[in-house]
């Protein structure tokens, strides 16, 4: 049992399709030193897929996805009993009011530009607040 919980705060799922940003979030999480392994995807299936298996103490989630929006699976997140345990950034190019209210209702921890994506927002998510960011 033990074991199980310290493999559930291990990893940082990265949803995002682009392969720069994939690297660029990754290096953030890198920086700030939380002790996560981090798994990149580029797709929702990919995501889910990553999800069944324990471990993922984070999620950076892109909205603009080929296989839809993270706000959506945000929301899909939010209504698994299990999954909506673990706190949720979205990071996009473009967040939207609609996408950040989307996001809010699925108690998304952050709305975030890539551009103001840094650690103090995963330490943040990680201690349990919740707050509301938009550009």
């Amino acid at each position: 049992m033990a074991q199980q919980i310290a493999e559930q705060a291990a990893r940082c799922l990265i949803v995002e399709d682009s392969a720069f940003d994939r690297e660029k979030l990754s290096r953030v999480m890198r920086k700030t030193r939380q002790g996560l392994k981090i798994e990149q995807v580029s797709t929702l299936r990919a995501a889910r897929r990553a999800l069944e298996r324990a471990g993922t103490a984070l999620i950076l989630l892109d909205n603009n996805l080929p296989d839809g929006l993270g706000a959506d699976f945000a929301q899909e997140l939010a209504s698994d009993p299990d999954l909506c345990k673990i706190p949720v950034i979205m990071v996009s190019d473009w967040p939207s009011p609609f996408m950040w209210e989307k996001a809010a209702s699925a108690g998304v921890a952050y709305v975030l530009s890539k551009t103001e994506f840094d650690g103090r927002y995963v330490r943040a998510a990680l201690e349990g607040k919740r707050a509301r960011q938009l550009n």
